[in-house]
This record gives structure tokens, C-alpha cells and sequence, in this order.
């Protein structure tokens, strides 16, 4: 029996929707990731991109377990001598709160091309709107 490799005009790309009010980061990135990369779905190829696109909505109230809320860190660097910066978790929730639920997803996602691709399939949004409804997307339950 000879195994499936699916071809790249032979991928049909769904929309999903995920609430992430009351979720926990690193389980809803897992999940999220998954479908980026096409995991879910019978047709997989590592080499290709099989994933789906996911909208999540309420970044700014994921939940982190523990001391994580006063001790995580995220960081960046200008590229200069001494350029390291280090942003609290609270700052980057009280800013920018899609960014947590990107950076959480994009380390869960390959390091190439391939993954840089996957990881523009995911639009993150904070409040409970999203501009993507004449994509009609189907609301996930995870």
C-alpha cells in the first residue's frame, strides 16, 4: 500500500473562530497550532502547508497558571551592543495582548519558510469582534 502525499492545489483551507476568554495560554496555543500546521486533518504533509486559518478572539483574557502573570518575561533585542530588553507579561497584556497569543503559537510552529508561513494563517484580535465574517469561519470549541 503505497502512502498519501498530498499536493499543494489539492488543499482546501477552512476558517476557524476561537474564543480564548478563560482559556490557558499554552493549551490554547497547542491547539491552535495544530490546525495551523494541518495536523488535525488525515491529509498531513510535514512538507507542506496543510493548515487552516484560525481567528482568536478575547486575547486580552487568556489565562496563565501559577506565578506566570508576575514572573514571564518576553524578549527582544535591538541588535546593538547592551540592546536587550526584557517586557513583563502585564506590560505586553495591558499593550498588545494579540502578541502573547502570537508569540506562544509561533514558538509551537517549525523554525523556516515553511513555518513563517503557517504563522500568517493566524489572526489574532483583542476585543470580541473580528473583521473576517465574509469568510464565514466555524466556531471552535477547544
Amino acid at each position: 500500500m503505497k502512502t498519501y502525499v498530498a499536493k499543494a492545489g489539492e488543499i482546501e483551507r477552512v476558517w476557524y473562530v476561537v474564543d480564548a476568554e478563560g482559556k490557558t495560554l499554552g493549551r490554547l496555543s497547542t491547539e491552535i497550532a495544530r490546525i495551523l500546521t494541518g495536523k488535525n486533518k488525515p491529509m498531513y504533509t510535514p512538507f507542506l502547508d496543510c493548515g487552516d486559518f484560525v481567528i482568536v478572539v478575547n486575547a486580552e483574557k487568556v489565562l496563565v497558571t501559577g506565578k506566570k502573570a508576575d514572573q514571564k518575561t518576553y524578549f527582544s533585542h535591538s541588535g546593538y551592543p547592551g540592546g536587550a530588553k526584557y517586557t513583563p507579561y502585564r506590560h505586553v497584556l495591558a499593550k498588545r495582548p494579540e502578541r502573547i497569543i502570537e508569540h506562544a503559537v509561533k514558538g509551537m510552529l517549525p523554525k523556516s519558510a515553511l513555518g513563517r508561513q503557517m504563522a500568517k494563517k493566524l489572526k489574532v484580535y483583542s476585543g470580541p469582534t473580528h473583521p473576517h465574517a465574509a469568510q464565514q469561519p466555524i466556531a471552535l470549541d477547544i
